[in-house]
């Protein structure tokens, strides 16, 4: 679902103890919940990286989500990049 405004994009990295705490899974169920598109996956040096599209107010939404995560995780870090907005997504996915 596309909401009203234009879209922005934010290209993420979340350190800390963001593996195995079910991260990708709760950053779909929050992406869902904000109406934001794009992706989400483990890196191998302990990270994970995000891509998120949508409105402000959600990009906004997800972003201060990624800075607390799940119960279980202990985010240390957020890097957020902007980016162009490509439309490239139609929902978000965790990718393997």
């Amino acid at each position: 679902m596309v909401t009203g405004g234009a879209q922005i994009r934010r290209h993420v990295w979340i350190e800390g103890r963001v593996q195995g705490v079910n991260f990708r899974n709760a950053a779909k169920q929050a992406a869902d919940q904000f109406h934001v598109r794009g992706w989400v996956k483990n890196l191998p040096d302990g990270r994970v990286e995000a891509v998120f599209e949508g409105d402000r107010d959600s990009i906004e939404q997800i972003l201060l989500w990624c800075r607390h995560g799940p119960p279980a995780s202990r985010v240390e870090q957020v890097q957020v990049q902007s980016e162009p907005s490509t439309g490239e997504f139609l929902r978000f996915v965790v990718l393997r």
